[in-house]
């Protein structure tokens, strides 16, 4: 077995010197030299290599970076805490952003540790054609106004075109997809989500879902949110990628599995993605955390953590307050309990199913008391988020690979890099070079003990990096070298359709 790129006297930049190699997409799990030269892996080989620099990598696994589809961490700081989760290529997907070309700039202009990318951002788009709201302002902006009740309205048809030109000018200019995060404006219309699916599908790209509640949840939904991304699968074609199914989906996971899979049986395409955490995350003044409706999803005020202060309220007058005062403030919601073996079950499940991919949900961090630096290393203690942020793919080979045994560390590997490659490869062709290990393929790589590889990140204290990596390659630049976080390296590139 080699593989080679042709190169002058067979002499590479660096080689990764007799790792376990594997390579989801053709099955290979040898031991090998890994050539790499110009950010590209220009050999795969049993034989020895020549090379410039030789890193010696022998007892430790070299695979394909991890691909986040659903990372809301935009800023270096986040970026540097995936980083050390094996992560190389962090998207925004389901959420995104509108006007789409205002974050490429900023993450260009700034520099990124990984590679990065966004969808269209339905919400973003619906804030302005039908809200009123300003247009973009990143992230920051965006969750600051997720509860705000004028963008939420039923549109006229005059907005709905406006919603529409202004995605459509998003895809013009390299959007992923288009984000739909139908569940923070639960009562618009399925017309307008079926509008919106099929305008990602006359540009052959995927919508991406936060669905609504189901009908076991709120009884006079619109739709009921599984139902809809099925429909509309059904009926205009588009590849609707639905995210992080348990965090929606809650106890009835097992049946909305199961309409995915009759879905697909069908010829639609569906795809899901699961994180292995029983507790989400959002901003306080979302729609679905009003006091009044947190009975239906069986979770009471006291399940919600304040991320500025660690607060739980104790009443819903005391939710409502800080609704009211700090409506994009982030906040931790433990609608499942990690510790009942039950609704432990229902992630498992999820995310051990054979279409699943990995998918972190990893959020923006919150500055306690302090200003926000994101080139500060390591993080303050006044630094918080969600674990997941930190050690979702770590907890993943941690969890099923080592402790469970429910997953071959092939299969973990593949979750997290080639299979979200393959979901992304045929509307954004840059992904066919990445998510492998092969020659002419990009050098975005992992190399990682998988006897040690472990996350470290709590709810009590969330930014604790994982550990287990030894390198982390991005675009052939370490971003992690010998375990440590090369602070200067910001070799990320944008991903664009």
């Amino acid at each position: 077995m080699t593989q080679s790129a042709a190169l002058p006297f067979g002499t590479h930049d660096f080689v990764l010197r007799g790792g376990r190699v594997l390579d989801p997409e053709t099955g290979l799990d040898a031991v090998a030299d890994v050539g790499v030269t110009a950010g590209m892996i220009s050999a795969v080989s049993r034989e020895p290599l020549r090379a410039l620099r030789t890193v010696d990598v022998r007892g430790l696994v070299v695979a394909p970076g991890f691909i986040d589809m659903h990372s809301h961490s935009h800023d270096v700081a986040g970026h540097r805490l995936q980083a050390l989760d094996g992560v190389t290529t962090a998207l925004d997907l389901e959420a995104g952003l509108s006007p789409v070309e205002e974050g490429y700039r900023q993450a260009a202009a700034e520099g990124r540790p990984l590679n990065y990318g966004f969808s269209a951002s339905w919400c973003q788009a619906r804030m302005t054609a039908v809200g009123g709201l300003p247009h973009g302002g990143g992230i920051a902006v965006a969750l600051a106004q997720l509860g705000h009740p004028a963008w939420q309205l039923e549109g006229d048809g005059r907005q709905l075109d406006a919603l529409l030109e202004l995605l459509r000018q998003d895809l013009a200019a390299g959007a992923l997809g288009i984000g739909i995060v139908v569940g923070y404006a639960p009562r618009i219309t399925p017309e307008e989500y079926l509008a919106v699916s099929r305008l990602a599908a006359s540009t052959g790209r995927p919508t991406y879902t936060h669905a609504r509640q189901l009908i076991e949840v709120e009884k006079d939904t619109p739709i009921d949110g599984a139902q809809e991304i099925a429909r509309a699968a059904a009926e205009t074609g588009v590849h609707a990628h639905y995210c992080h199914v348990p965090s929606t989906s809650l106890r009835h996971t097992d049946r909305v599995m199961r309409l995915m899979e009759d879905v697909c049986a069908e010829g639609g395409r569906v795809s899901t993605e699961a994180y292995p955490y029983g507790a989400g995350m959002t901003a306080i003044g979302a729609s679905f955390l009003a006091p009044e409706k947190l009975g239906s999803a069986n979770i009471e005020p006291s399940d919600i953590v304040y991320a500025p202060t660690g607060e739980r309220p104790a009443d819903a007058a005391r939710l409502l307050e800080l609704r009211a005062a700090d409506p994009g403030g982030l906040a931790i919601v433990h609608f499942l309990d990690e510790n009942d073996p039950n609704d432990r079950a229902f992630v498992d499940r999820a995310l051990l199913h054979p279409g699943s991919v990995i998918g972190s949900d990893a959020m923006p961090l919150t500055w306690m008391n302090g200003t926000a630096d994101p080139m500060a290393w390591p993080l303050p203690p006044n630094v918080v988020t969600h674990p997941r942020t930190a050690g979702t793919f770590s907890k993943v080979l941690r969890r099923y690979v080592r402790e469970l045994g429910a997953l071959t560390l092939m299969d973990a590997v593949a979750r997290s890099s080639f299979a979200p490659a393959r979901l992304l490869q045929d509307s954004v062709p840059v992904m066919r070079r990445k998510g492998r290990v092969q020659a002419g393929c990009d050098a975005d790589l992992i190399v990682f003990d998988p006897d040690t590889v472990s996350d470290q990140a709590t709810y009590e204290q969330s930014t604790r990096p994982s550990i287990g990596y030894a390198h982390v390659l991005v675009g052939g630049v370490p971003v992690v070298q010998d375990g440590v976080l090369c602070l200067d390296a910001l070799p990320g590139t944008a991903v664009r359709a």
